[in-house]
């Protein structure tokens, strides 16, 4: 019996406080494609955990913001726009909350599955939109806690070498792999308050050793903190590859979804656009083309609603060539060999290979097998 190799996909994980942007909606795709393409190669395990990044000011900070200036709210018939118009004046205001404060959230989020009923609207209506897109939910709503605690983590970092721990002075933890060349990093603040890299370890460490590969996927804007934890999780045992995704401009400008600018480009607002140009199967291929194979790895070409438009009339001509083509005598090639032309050195599928090898006026129909299992 052959044993496949075991990888570990794990996207950088969007917090639920605003709604999903054409960059957040070109990672989750990518991933997306990679996950179910590699799956008919390797054992993948997926993930993506919500749960693991609730401990961060950033979260915690906006929770504790909207119970005190809008504490008599009603989320469960609030859009995800609405939370996000919420989310931007919190981060506009700028006023650190101190640590103590927080500390009833923090204790709430570490010990049960407590969520902010903000939290759990916007995770409710992501589902939704997981649905119709056509994704792997990996468990959106699930409580998935990460498998070390922050001293767990912290002291096993101690053991490799690879922190400098300040606190018994009154100080923050870094993350030290300066005898790499890399700079030091904090991941838990003086107060004790961890950062998205800390929480991103208490969930990766214990798991690295169980893989042959982990695939991190992530915003191109925060490659720093991820050789880090490519070097870290590497020492673990595991080849670690990174695979660095650009944003999409709006207008020619990339900018954080913190600052608004978002309403009519959110993922609610594209899917409602789609409605009106094809079946919801092109609607699903055609955003896969467009923001794996149009706009590519980079984060040069600003996005264009018209361009998603012909993109998803384009996957109904190819839906169209595939199913002529399935009446053919002639099989199509093992879905296996399909996708290992897509690896090179590594064991994961390359997105953007596998997604312009469809394309081309000269290419052979898309195996509907193909489509079927990783891109609808």
């Amino acid at each position: 019996m052959t044993v496949q190799p075991r990888v570990l996909v794990a996207p950088v994980t969007v917090t639920p406080s605003k709604p999903l942007t054409p960059s957040h909606l070109k990672g989750l795709l990518w991933t997306d494609v990679m996950y179910r393409a590699t799956g008919r190669l390797a054992d993948v395990t997926f993930r993506y955990s919500p749960t693991t990044y609730r401990p961060t000011e950033q979260t915690l900070g906006f929770w504790y913001y909207l119970d005190q200036t809008h504490g008599d709210t009603d989320y469960s018939v609030l859009s995800e726009e609405d939370i996000g118009e919420l989310y931007v004046r919190f981060r506009a205001d700028a006023a650190a909350v101190p640590a103590d404060r927080l500390q009833p959230y923090a204790d709430a989020v570490e010990h049960t599955d407590w969520v902010h009923p903000a939290g759990a609207r916007v995770l409710q209506l992501w589902t939704g939109h997981y649905a119709r897109l056509g994704l792997h939910d990996p468990g959106l709503k699930a409580h998935q806690p990460p498998g070390l605690g922050l001293e767990e983590a912290i002291d096993r970092l101690a053991r490799a070498g690879t922190v400098l721990d300040q606190r018994p002075e009154g100080g923050p933890v870094y993350l030290d792999a300066t005898r790499f060349g890399l700079p030091l990093r904090q991941i838990v603040a003086a107060d004790g308050r961890p950062n998205y890299l800390a929480c991103a370890l208490r969930e990766l460490l214990p798991l690295a050793p169980g893989y042959d590969e982990i695939v991190l996927l992530y915003d191109s804007g925060l490659d720093a903190d991820y050789q880090l934890l490519e070097r870290v999780l590497s020492a673990t045992g595991p080849t670690v590859r990174r695979v660095p995704i650009g944003r999409v401009p709006i207008d020619g400008k990339i900018t954080s979804a913190r600052h608004g600018g978002w309403r009519d480009h959110a993922v609610g607002a594209l899917l409602r656009a789609l409605d009106d140009t094809c079946t919801p199967e092109a609607g699903r291929l055609g955003l896969r083309l467009y923001f794996i194979a149009s706009l590519g790895p980079g984060q040069r070409e600003s996005f264009r609603l018209d361009l998603l438009r012909q993109w998803a009339i384009r996957a109904e001509r190819l839906l169209e060539r595939s199913r002529d083509a399935d009446a053919e005598a002639d099989p199509a090639p093992a879905l296996a060999d399909r996708l290992g032309r897509h690896r090179r050195d590594h064991l994961y599928v390359d997105p953007y290979r596998l997604t312009t090898s469809l394309l081309g006026s000269r290419r052979p129909a898309p195996d509907r097998g193909l489509l079927s299992e990783v891109y609808l």
